[in-house]
């Protein structure tokens, strides 16, 4: 497999990662032939993983477009992935003049890519990290001078944590984050669901689940993706499928089965 001039030498190739199989999802350029292939197997079994990608992205439009009229206009994106059309940034400044975005990701060709898009942008930046270190990402020098922790700011956790397991406390890296907000701030949540008896939500599981997977993939119901805001104020209309939470326009009765759930809560 030929390496492109833009991937890094660290990266493997060779093994999908869920940044470039989203990316791939979302229908953009930068992913490789693992990526392509497994997405692909995603899709022969969750056909609508398409349209989930898409849909998650228009949730995105509406939150951030939701915060901006609330007055907030700083957003930290963690595991924000491979930048495409409609990313935080331009949605935020299209809103607000004076909007600052600090986008977060591990996968180094989300970071490459991002800080080349973002080049000479001022009111953006990208850092490598990762979500499961907080302290790392809030101490850094460029979060502490990109964003003013002494002003909201919206904690994006955009179809991020169901690649967290269990195991490292994923409520708890939430509240981290929350922590060093201050009050006004908001965290927005979306989330894998099989609840509802989707079945090839369950497949596609499996296949992120595969041993040896690089991307783990842990599901959770309502309840459990509302335990990860804490003690939060929940926005109405609370942990809803994802287009039903203040769709733009009606939606069908097929959302009730929709494989990912949302979430917005207030500090």
């Amino acid at each position: 497999m030929d390496r492109p001039s833009w991937a890094p030498d660290e990266v493997d190739i060779t093994r999908p990662s869920v940044a470039r199989v989203y990316d791939y999802y979302l229908g953009g350029s930068h992913n490789f032939e693992a990526d392509r292939r497994f997405a692909e197997q995603v899709l022969h079994v969750l056909p609508e993983m398409a349209t989930v990608a898409q849909a998650n992205r228009a949730f995105l439009r509406r939150i951030v477009r939701h915060l901006c009229a609330q007055g907030v206009t700083q957003f930290l994106d963690l595991g924000s992935g491979i930048p495409t059309a409609g990313n935080v940034h331009e949605i935020a400044s299209a809103e607000c003049d004076d909007a600052r975005v600090l986008y977060v990701d591990n996968d180094p060709i989300a970071v490459v890519h991002s800080r080349a898009l973002l080049d000479g942008d001022d009111h953006t930046a990208v850092l490598a990290g990762d979500l499961t270190e907080p302290q790392r990402i809030l101490e850094h020098p460029l979060t502490r001078t990109h964003l003013d922790l002494t002003r909201p700011v919206a904690v994006l956790l955009v179809s991020v944590l169901h690649f967290v397991p269990d195991e490292l406390g994923p409520a708890g890296l939430v509240r981290s984050f929350v922590d060093a907000t201050v009050p006004g701030s908001h965290v927005v949540i979306t989330h894998a669901s099989n609840e509802g008896g989707h079945s090839g939500a369950n497949d596609a599981q499996n296949l992120y689940n595969r041993d040896k997977s690089p991307n783990p993939m842990r599901m959770r119901n309502a309840d459990e993706v509302r335990a990860l805001f804490g003690d939060l104020e929940i926005l109405e209309p609370g942990v809803v499928r994802i287009p039903l939470w203040r769709p733009e326009s009606p939606v069908g009765p097929e959302a009730q089965r929709y494989p990912g759930l949302a979430g917005v809560a207030r500090r």
